[in-house]
């Protein structure tokens, strides 16, 4: 069972103590990359603060590489380097979806560059079965969908306390969720949410006319501007407002948390295949995760500690739907969501 992710609650960055060190033939391919000078990372890992700040990271461990990010949902992420293949360009290095259904269909359609990143060993080992067996992606990054909301219109007593109840009529105009057509952690739970309770569990959480956001971050704004009180929202980014003295809390429900596990892949065409190799490296060392941590996300590299007061996943009650179900299930609930909510 997974021992590793935490929902971080504190901001004290506790780290390993194992000593950091370079892998074999680190030298050699930061020197490539210097030669290719840049790179660019489409990703829907993490937010944006936590996605500067690993490229600040990497340029300071590897000078003269710069790292340029685009942030978004994992939608639009797949689309946009979809537009770049079809009209020839070749412009993102390595791709970060949430969607693993993407790593898939990259796969089979000739899209990703296999490389074993040597750093391989770093990762938590429950999360290496998550990765591709023929080396075209790689589990960097994880966390976990929770039940959120405001504590200074919510009481921690009448707060929901398993998916269920945010169907509740007493919810009414005050549930936010995202949305399975842009957010691959919403598609995810979209998904587990059918799996558990069919596709009725949306018609009543319908009537309860939820916000609906693009990413599952938009939850988190909506909560600190209460234009929700209750939402599905995740862990790291609703703990790290918290850290910053907003009034939020989380719920690990009693039906589960959901666990989102999210691959990297380095793109066929890239236009800086040794800055993506380079990057891939960083993305699962201790350097990188340290950074990943002081962004209150959940870390990857099994010798990098969650920060102080995190609650470990083996507390917790983790669900997840099967690679082939989140593979079939995602369109399909695409589209039952906009039949439903008409959005």
């Amino acid at each position: 069972m997974i021992t590793r992710i935490l929902a971080l609650a504190a901001a004290v960055v506790v780290l390993g103590t194992a000593p950091v060190g370079a892998f074999d033939g680190e030298k050699a391919l930061h020197e490539a990359a210097k030669k290719e000078k840049e790179l660019t990372w489409y990703t829907a890992h993490y937010n944006s603060e936590t996605a500067a700040a690993l490229c600040q990271g990497f340029e300071k461990k590897y000078p003269g590489v710069k790292c340029n990010y685009v942030r978004t949902t994992a939608q639009v992420a797949y689309q946009r380097l979809a537009q770049d293949h079809k009209a020839g360009i070749a412009q993102a290095s390595v791709i970060s979806s949430t969607d693993q259904g993407h790593y898939t269909k990259m796969k089979q359609d000739g899209w990703l560059l296999p490389y074993k990143p040597k750093n391989l060993s770093e990762l938590v080992e429950a999360f290496k079965p998550f990765n591709d067996p023929d080396d075209q992606f790689v589990a960097t990054a994880a966390g976990l969908v929770l039940i959120t909301y405001n504590t200074s219109v919510v009481a921690p007593s009448e707060a929901p306390k398993k998916w269920t109840d945010l169907a509740d009529p007493k919810w009414k105009n005050k549930v936010s969720i995202g949305h399975p057509g842009f957010s691959g952690y919403v598609g995810t739970w979209v998904v587990q949410m059918k799996k558990l309770y069919g596709w009725d569990y949306f018609k009543k959480l319908e009537q309860n006319k939820p916000r609906i956001g693009r990413s599952i971050n938009d939850t988190v704004t909506m909560l600190n501007a209460k234009e929700s009180l209750v939402a599905a929202g995740p862990s790291a980014t609703t703990l790290e407002s918290k850290a910053k003295g907003n009034p939020l809390a989380v719920v690990y429900p009693e039906d589960g948390a959901v666990l989102m596990v999210s691959a990297s892949g380095i793109v066929k065409n890239a236009p800086a295949p040794n800055a993506a190799k380079l990057f891939m490296e960083y993305l699962l060392s201790r350097e990188g995760n340290e950074v990943v941590v002081s962004q209150y996300q959940d870390p990857v590299n099994k010798h990098v500690k969650p920060m102080a007061g995190g609650k470990s996943i083996a507390e917790v009650k983790t669900i997840r739907p099967s690679l082939a179900e989140i593979e079939k299930g995602i369109p399909e609930v695409k589209e039952l969501f906009r039949e439903t909510f008409g959005i």
